[in-house]
């Protein structure tokens, strides 16, 4: 037997960022499992870690003993240790940052253990003292149960079954308990014979519930025993004082959807582009081979039925599924075609959920009770141990790449786990991001078009409103000539529209029109947003809030103006020029509450509003039948920040929102807001022109050396004094010329296009390279030298490989 463990300790610097040994107790030897959690000393302390290997000898002497496991069963499996290594490497952070980024919130908060019998014959197997404690409840704090017993003893018959061992968030994340009446004893006739006993005969009521129970020889809740007999509540409690039955609490996974009814769905058939699509997908997936499909296909085309039928392939094989949906904006539908499909064969994994669903429906996946998982980002590291396909549903979205550490995109971890199971990865788009388009191009990837929609709807017609010309015929509204006329039409008509704006907030920002002041954070170099609701102007970068200045904090005016647009305005300005038309909005502030976003779908869904005005959480996934008119307030915003990205990011965008528009029976129609009719971009848009675009774009890329053309890393260098953030960034910049090839460009250092967060200045170096094998080494180094010598002084470096934004 093995009696090492070696150990990734979550202790995050470079110091520990390599396994330790350990000694595994006597008691645990054959228990302690590689994936597992385990409670180990280090210094004078004790911590988690990570299980990573198990061996007979080690070099060190005199190892320090693991306290505990914290798992019966492994958390993560090899598999998944294997992805932990390969994000370290890729994203150059540490190991134990990328283990825990694959599990639950849950299991990374403070948390109580419990250990639950799991039936009456269990108790049978049990000595007395713990018979005695399990005979008045089911389920028991860990802590408790370890007084009359070993831990080696609870984790052996955990593993064989008599117990569950469970974790219960100390915060919002707790188990969901539901409290059931259950007979005092498993036996029929004991049961009988315990009510022959009683002094005095029953109630009618009481006699009624007792007679359920004989029937139904099994556990109640009040609410099931009240569909059988009224007004339950009070005899069953006096059943309970009398001996006959007794309270239990039993876990009940919070399922999101439980009230929820999906309309069962069968495959649809599929029009002669699906099945030009699905047919090497679906030829992968029987021979078992690797392959990325880039399915770039039109909105409306039907992506969607073509990985639903993809699915079940592979669930008919016994496979699972992993399919990835950008934010919580798409959740919503998606869900319910996935559940409508394959019901209770799907976990669902989203921001949108508690910490405790989230928790459940990870342990779903774990126990091997679904088939699919359908989640944002960190979806990806579902613990599935048989994966038959991968999907990346809009594989253009940025919120696919991870801002903090570990900075992964999930396109990687897709490509690296097919890999190990032998799968396709689909990667499907109406506008697929520059990189993958070339990479299809040059065969990396394998290219799948549908460029006809379903139904042979057509896609709508775009019209580019240029609002200069409006400002100069003494139009000061929001809302051009044409997009007020065609409101007004389809108002009428009663159809729906869809009005996008690419801000939130009521304006974007406040200024004084006597001396130009505009307000800003204190911490951040950025001005402030002013939200009405609250009268309040906010940061999005720190949180820092304040109230609104009714003069000028820098010369006295109250000359004191709201500039740019926000949804709130524009819904307010509705409410004045349309005050028949009934709105509804979504934005961050009307979305936060939790199912909220869902909510306001469904209501747009059944027609109770006319007009869904939004950020641009709606330009994606939404499939109404009766939308016939989009407008897109600013198409600029997205145009002119400091991005290379900025141009496909608008096109993406544009075209995106006009997709939500006639996607049935009535014919669509689009109008474009703009101050730049002319740039490239919404040109092509108008006319729905993806390849056009990627052919100008690529142009664009090559003579600015961006990707595809050229890898772009990204080191932010942060400190609360300016001069020293420089000097440390100079450094870096000289040190990098020195190591790396003379292909390589070290750009920098530069201050950040927000210079200050936080009360933090910010520098940047940018590198651009093709192929240079010094490039991970000569990171490393920085991290190893510059970054621990600097760290006792405040100094933050972070390196974003590949980064999709250079704010």
């Amino acid at each position: 037997m093995k009696k090492i463990a070696s150990v990734i300790v979550d202790v995050p610097t470079l110091q520990t960022n390599k396994p330790f040994d350990y000694y595994i107790p006597e008691e645990f030897i054959g228990h302690i499992e590689i994936g597992m959690r385990v409670v180990v000393p280090f210094g004078n302390r004790h911590i988690q870690g990570f299980v990573v290997g198990l061996k007979e000898r080690s070099d060190i002497k005199n190892l320090k003993e693991i306290i505990e496991p914290m798992d019966v069963i492994p958390v993560l499996n090899k598999e998944l240790l294997h992805i932990g290594d390969y994000l370290s490497e890729k994203t150059l952070c540490f190991k134990i940052a990328a283990y825990q980024v694959m599990l639950p919130p849950a299991l990374k908060a403070k948390y109580e253990k419990y250990i639950t019998l799991i039936d009456d014959h269990a108790l049978e197997q049990l000595p007395t003292d713990l018979k005695k404690l399990f005979d008045k409840q089911k389920r028991l704090k860990w802590k408790d149960v370890e007084k009359f017993v070993s831990t080696s003893y609870l984790y052996r018959k955990a593993k064989e079954g008599l117990f569950e061992v469970t974790y219960e968030v100390k915060n919002q994340g707790n188990k969901k308990k539901v409290l059931y009446y259950v007979p005092t004893t498993n036996d029929v006739e004991h049961f009988q014979n315990k009510k022959n006993q009683l002094s005095k005969p029953l109630s009618q009521k009481q006699e009624e519930i007792y007679q359920v129970f004989l029937r139904h020889f099994q556990p109640h809740t009040v609410s099931q025993m009240e569909r059988k007999v009224a007004n339950a509540r009070a005899p069953l409690n006096a059943l309970v004082n009398k001996g006959l039955l007794k309270k239990e609490e039993y876990e009940q996974y919070r399922d999101p959807y439980v009230n929820r009814y999906f309309q069962k769905t069968k495959a649809l058939p599929l029009t002669e582009d699906q099945q030009k699509a699905i047919t090497p997908i679906l030829n992968t997936i029987e021979e078992k081979q690797q392959e990325v499909f880039l399915l770039h296909g039109v909105t409306g085309s039907g992506k969607t039925e073509v990985y639903l039928q993809a699915i079940e392939k592979v669930i008919n094989q016994g496979k699972e599924a992993i399919v990835l949906v950008p934010e919580i904006s798409l959740t919503p539908q998606m869900v319910n075609r996935f559940k409508g499909r394959f019901g209770n064969l799907v976990a669902v994994l989203h921001s949108g959920l508690s910490l405790g669903e989230k928790y459940d429906e990870w342990r779903k996946i774990q126990r091997k009770e679904v088939k699919v998982v359908v989640g944002a980002r960190s979806a990806i590291f579902a613990p599935f141990e048989n994966i038959g396909i991968i999907i990346i549903d809009e594989e253009h979205e940025n919120s696919y790449k991870q801002e903090d550490i570990p900075r992964y995109h999930a396109r990687d971890i897709a490509i690296e786990r097919s890999k190990i199971h032998h799968c396709p990865v689909v990667l499907g788009s109406a506008t697929p991001s520059l990189e993958s388009f070339a990479r299809a191009k040059k065969g990396v990837y394998k290219l799948l078009t549908m460029d006809k929609r379903m139904n042979q709807s057509r896609l709508p017609t775009v019209e580019i409103v240029d609002m200069r010309n409006e400002l100069k015929s003494g139009n000061r509204s929001m809302f051009s000539a044409q997009l007020f006329e065609k409101m007004q039409d389809r108002l009428a008509k009663k159809e729906q529209i869809v009005l996008m704006l690419n801000r939130r907030g009521y304006s974007s920002f406040v200024m004084c029109r006597d001396c130009g002041l505009v307000v800003k954070c204190p911490n951040c170099e950025i001005s402030l947003t002013y939200h009405k609701v609250t009268d309040q102007l906010k940061c999005h970068y720190c949180g820092f809030e304040t109230g609104t200045p009714k003069v000028c904090p820098e010369c006295g005016s109250n000359h004191i103006r709201f500039f740019g647009t926000g949804t709130q305005k524009v819904e307010e300005e509705l409410g004045k020029v349309l005050p028949e038309a009934r709105v509804i909005r979504m934005d961050v502030d009307t979305t936060s509450r939790k199912g909220s976003h869902e909510k306001l779908l469904t209501d747009f869904g059944q027609g109770k509003a006319d007009i869904l005005l939004g950020t641009q959480m709606i330009a994606k996934g939404l499939d109404f039948p009766n939308i016939t008119l989009v407008g897109v307030l600013s198409a600029d915003s997205s145009l002119h920040i400091p991005d290379f990205r900025s141009s496909e990011k608008t096109f993406q965008l544009l075209t995106q929102v006009s997709g939500r528009a006639g996607r049935h029976q009535l014919p669509g129609e689009v109008i474009i807001q703009t101050y730049t009719p002319e740039h490239y971009s919404v040109q092509l848009a108008k006319n729905h022109d993806y390849l056009q675009f990627y052919r100008h774009e690529m142009l664009m890329r090559k003579q600015g050396q961006y990707p595809p053309f050229y890898y772009l890393v990204l080191i932010h260098i942060n400190h609360e004094d300016v001069q020293y953030v420089y000097t440390v960034a100079e450094k870096i910049a000289q040190f990098l010329r020195a190591q790396l090839l003379p292909s390589s460009k070290v750009l920098g250092p530069a201050a950040s296009p927000i210079v200050k967060i936080k009360n933090k200045y910010r520098y940047q170096v940018l590198i651009k390279y093709k192929h240079d094998p010094n490039i991970t080494p000569a990171l490393k180094k920085i991290i190893h030298h510059f970054y621990q010598d600097q760290l006792k002084k405040g100094l933050t470096i972070s390196i974003d490989m590949n980064p999709y934004s250079l704010m």
